[in-house]
């Protein structure tokens, strides 16, 4: 029994030591095993080029089967990493093999909804990332842009926020430590914080706007050069950040970056000519400041303007052309028109917003102040814009004032003034041209022809084009128009000349178009509704004649001049008083009357565009006027006309008028033919000009004793004054020969109850015909 026990005892001991030995040879041969696992991956750096290629796409194979297990697992993921770092070495073509199937491989991990695998994807790229970072990049190379490719990707497909959080706090990291060392992989970060840019969560945006302030204030004044590749990416960038309406007091920021970034460009032009990129080989050195640097600024302020809303796209629409203002001494001639076609672009109407109010900011606000900010730029380098330009701010001028609002409507009629004023010495015989054809299309784009047919039981559908009904069918009978050639035919003649060169017609195929829009756009189911926007549009077009006519007027004398001359015509009077007239009824007082007249006779300054114009365009000017008038006098004659529109409501409490237009624009047209009249640069076409004196003298004295009304009367004194200062300042000779014409008619004038001035004005003209023609003895 003994002998039983102890050799149970032994079998028990020698059991327990084979599983010691056991364990210690399975122990040893797993760590074996681990160790030649090792060596598989650690020498995978000897492998040949396509070797590595396929051992690595087969890894990532089995590392996207283990993600997508039941269980996920991580170890070929981790792998891929260590095998990227022993393969680090190889040259860059194969290693770019390498990591175009890698990085894809990241790419869809990095996305994968389990937020630990996707945090270790991103924590990878990150670390090898930086070692990449650090060993720099060669000239002309571009693989930092292709290891930091994933980067975007993942910023573009993953929507978790703690992913997009970690993804742009690694791209700061790089910017932070290595910064010195990128070259291509700027492309990449600015992409990353493009994406950040447009985020909600204020803690992404935030820093991601700390690092690219950081990188345009710090990193472009220390390695300009290196960035150079990338500026247009930066500029892009910085207007996404304008353009998210989060966070105003960072769009601001951005701006004002946007403005750092011009200043960059005009401190070191010669660093973007010496640049000589692949997207730069077919660009001229000279262009490649404008193509790299100056247009992307331009464009991105533009695109901040059509895209923001009102103070932050003011704000880029100041800084636009402040940046115009301030570097457009440099600018070459073919780049003022790349640039202005994109500075027109604010014009579009397609790119207008949707509903009528914000519309209607939209013009008031934006397009107004770009209106005036883009005639301040032509004014201050008018030698340096080439002439083409000046056709298209015509056109945008004319698309201002053809549109449905009053305050950029007459910005546009001021624009335009300011413009001709201001450059219009500096003007070709061919700019004047287009400068005069486009006050002619204006005047008939703006005149209220429906208010002449509008009729209470007939649908309105919109404004009547130039064309439906002739102009002069609604001019007054008693003007004769044998000696004065309407302003469409004075102008045709000048196109036949050979001055227009073809610009009317697409002038006039602008101002069609702009009718039919616009006639398109007041349409309304209802009846009122239509009629009240009808007669708003007709109010606006009524103050735009108003406005055309003192721009004619400023135009050709200067601001203020005309308004100068009555008030001394009204001085003139009231130095005749009956006293003084009665005390000099003799034949020494008439003589010092006459004296006195002619003392004060036009004393012509040179401040207007007068001499700068030839006679063919002052022409053309006064028929603009005259028929502007006619239009007005037919309205104020139509007094059953009038009565329907009073009564639907249009103008308010009194019948609607145009005594305005109707007096202002023939007190223009005379003081314009008096001017050229009196000119001795003009005799050759002085028998032109005593016709057309003679003629419009005729046809207004004869339409003034026609008129029925006292207060329209009174609102012809100041022409009537005018015209027959005029008169009084010619010599004898000129005089006799104007006076004789129209005494029959002056005659009537004196059975109305004239105002003073008038009345001793026109008791100066008729002893002067009295002495002229020997009725009365000296």
């Amino acid at each position: 029994m003994e002998k039983i026990l102890t050799t149970a005892y032994f079998n028990s001991q020698l059991s327990k030591r084979m599983q010691t030995v056991q364990d210690q040879i399975h122990e040893t041969s797993s760590q074996n095993i681990v160790v030649s696992v090792d060596r598989i991956f650690s020498g995978s750096a000897r492998l040949d080029g396509d070797a590595i290629v396929a051992f690595v796409r087969s890894l990532c194979h089995v590392s996207m089967d283990e993600l997508n297990s039941n269980s996920p697992r991580m170890f070929s993921l981790l792998k891929l990493v260590e095998i990227s770092y022993y393969n680090m070495g190889r040259i860059r073509l194969q290693w770019s093999r390498i990591w175009e199937i890698i990085g894809e491989h990241f790419n869809k991990v990095a996305c994968s909804p389990l937020q630990d695998v996707a945090f270790f994807a991103v924590d990878s790229l990150r670390q090898l990332s930086m070692k990449f970072l650090e060993k720099g990049e060669f000239p002309n190379f571009r693989f930092q842009k292709e290891f930091l490719k994933p980067f975007e990707v993942i910023m573009k497909k993953n929507s978790s926020s703690t992913i997009r959080d970690m993804v742009v706090r690694c791209v700061t990291h790089f910017v932070d430590s290595q910064a010195k060392n990128i070259r291509s992989g700027w492309k990449n970060i600015f992409s990353v914080f493009q994406m950040a840019a447009a985020e909600t969560d204020a803690q992404i945006v935030e820093l991601a706007f700390q690092t690219c302030t950081h990188i345009i204030t710090v990193v472009f004044d220390r390695q300009f050069a290196s960035v150079l590749d990338s500026f247009q990416d930066a500029v892009k960038c910085l207007s996404e950040f304008a353009c998210n309406i989060s966070f105003p007091d960072t769009s601001m920021e951005a701006i004002r970056l946007i403005r750092q970034c011009a200043k960059y460009v005009a401190e070191k032009p010669q660093v973007f000519r010496d640049h000589a990129a692949e997207d730069l080989i077919n660009v001229p050195e000279e262009d490649r400041v404008w193509v790299k640097g100056w247009f992307p600024i331009l464009f991105e302020l533009s695109c901040i303007i059509n895209r923001c809303k009102l103070d932050v796209r003011t704000r880029a629409l100041t800084v636009m052309f402040e940046i115009m203002k301030n570097y457009g001494e440099t600018y070459r001639q073919n780049w003022w028109i790349e640039l202005f076609k994109v500075v027109f672009r604010i014009f579009d109407n397609m790119k207008l917003p949707d509903t009528q109010i914000e519309k209607i900011e939209w013009m008031t606000t934006t397009c107004n102040h770009a209106l005036y900010a883009i005639v301040d730029v032509f004014t201050q380098f008018y030698d340096e814009i080439p002439e083409q330009l000046v056709g298209e701010l015509y056109r945008q001028l004319k698309w201002c004032v053809n549109q449905d609002n009053e305050i950029l409507a007459k910005s546009g009629t001021n624009c335009f003034e300011n413009f001709v004023i201001t450059c219009g010495q500096r003007f070709t015989s061919h700019i004047w041209e287009r400068t005069c054809g486009c006050i002619l299309e204006i005047f008939r784009s703006t005149l209220p022809e429906t208010l002449m047919t509008w009729r209470p039981d007939v649908e309105s559908n919109g404004i009547a084009t130039l064309n439906e009904t002739p102009l002069l069918d609604h001019t007054d009978s008693l003007f004769d128009y044998s000696a004065v050639e309407s302003a469409s035919s004075q102008h045709n003649r000048m196109v036949r000349a050979g001055s227009a060169n073809g610009s009317t017609s697409d002038q006039q195929e602008s101002i069609s178009n702009n009718h039919l829009s616009r006639t398109n756009s007041i349409e309304r189911p209802s009846k009122t509704q239509s009629d009240f926007h009808l007669f708003q549009v007709l109010t606006i077009k009524c103050i735009i004649q108003l406005e055309l006519i003192q721009t004619i007027d400023n135009i050709v004398f200067y601001p203020s001049t005309s308004k100068k001359e009555d008030l001394q015509n009204i001085a003139i009077a009231q130095k005749l008083t009956w006293f003084q007239t009665k005390a000099l009824a003799n034949a020494s007082s008439g003589q010092q009357n006459l004296a006195y007249f002619t003392h004060l006779d036009d004393s012509h300054d040179d401040h207007g565009m007068y001499t700068n114009m030839n006679f063919d365009q002052l022409l053309l000017l006064i028929d603009c006027l005259i028929e502007s008038h006619m239009f007005a006098r037919a309205f104020n004659s139509n007094h059953d006309q009038r009565n329907l529109l009073w009564k639907a409501g249009y103008r308010g409490k009194a019948k609607p008028n145009l005594l305005t237009q109707e007096t202002h624009s023939i007190a223009c047209a005379f003081r314009i033919l008096f001017r050229l009249y009196t000119d001795p640069k003009r005799n050759d076409s002085m028998d032109i000009l005593k016709r057309r004196i003679v003629k419009l003298t005729h046809s207004t004295l004869e339409y003034y004793v026609q008129l029925q009304s006292e207060s329209h009367r009174d609102a012809w004194t100041s022409v009537l004054m005018l015209i027959f200062t005029k008169f009084l300042k010619l010599n004898e000779d000129r005089f006799k020969y104007f006076s004789g014409d129209i005494y029959s008619v002056v005659a009537e004038i004196v059975v109305f109850d004239l105002k003073p001035e008038l009345r001793y004005i026109l008791r100066e003209f008729l002893l002067r015909v009295g002495r002229v023609f020997n009725v009365n003895s000296d």
